[in-house]
């Protein structure tokens, strides 16, 4: 099966839209994976798609003229006080743009209001034909995919997944062989990167997940035995890593991430 690749994140989110498409695909990926539900965090550069109708324009004809087309939106956090309305219109541009995903986490500890706004969330986006797609987070509210995995079988949408990202699988110490027992259907993407060891401090943790990931084959992560546990979906790279940028530049760093990611994944992964 043809293994395909988005490119999301390169160092913080400190690109527009436009210009992450523009590199995805100068590099040669597949898809681009772009942020339309901001944070507010720093180094964030909030662009509209739904308002900045030029920038909406030039990405959608850039899809047309490379053939590069739009895998995920995100984020679409559940948090306690969360308006999910707010993110309806994100789901509208995306699909517009021919977005299949919506990418999730949830950051409250309160479990049951948790599965409540993401069941909700599951609904909303279904309107749209997006699957919504939940990650563990070590620092969120759901910090391991066997959490993850207990909420798809409460709420059972049929269009809710649960999105692998090697870097979080790692940090919360899952298990290889529960991957296993989850249901293909529950596979849409996911996100890869290579890693050093576990820090000791949060704060390191943080730092590293933000800004010092590595490219595949040069951490610590048996990134082959996770991703060979479940089926063979399009993988997004998120690679945030400051130093490679400041060495490569954006478009280096992504290009490297491609080229270092097709190596890995051609030399080890064959999927279940």
């Amino acid at each position: 099966m043809k293994k395909e690749y988005s490119l999301a994140h390169l160092t913080a989110i400190s690109t527009t839209p436009l210009e992450l498409a523009k590199i995805a695909a100068n590099c040669g990926y597949d898809y681009v994976s772009i942020r339309q539900i901001y944070m507010g965090v720093t180094g964030e550069v909030p662009v509209d798609l739904a308002e900045n109708k030029k920038m909406y324009q030039e990405i959608k004809d850039l899809f047309k003229d490379t053939g590069l087309r739009l895998l995920d939106i995100e984020l679409a956090k559940i948090f306690d006080g969360v308006d999910l309305k707010k993110y309806e219109s994100a789901f509208e541009t995306g699909k517009s743009l021919g977005a299949k995903h919506v990418l999730s986490s949830i950051w409250t500890d309160n479990r049951e209001y948790a599965i409540e706004k993401f069941a909700e969330l599951c609904d909303l986006a279904k309107k749209y034909d997006l699957t919504v797609d939940l990650e563990a987070v070590p620092i969120a509210g759901i910090k391991s995919f066997a959490e993850v995995a207990d909420i798809l079988r409460i709420i059972k949408r049929d269009n809710a997944g649960l999105m692998m990202d090697t870097h979080h699988f790692n940090r919360a110490n899952d298990s290889v062989e529960l991957l296993k027992t989850f249901p293909s259907e529950w596979f849409h993407y996911a996100q890869i990167c290579d890693a050093p060891p576990t820090p000791s401090t949060r704060e390191e943790m943080i730092r590293i997940m933000r800004e010092g990931r590595d490219y595949l084959g040069e951490g610590t992560i048996d990134v082959a035995t996770i991703i060979n546990a479940m089926p063979i979906v399009p993988y997004s790279i998120e690679l945030p890593n400051s130093k490679k940028v400041e060495e490569y530049g954006y478009e280096g760093h992504a290009r490297k991430c491609l080229e270092t990611a097709k190596k890995y994944c051609d030399t080890f992964v064959i999927g279940r």
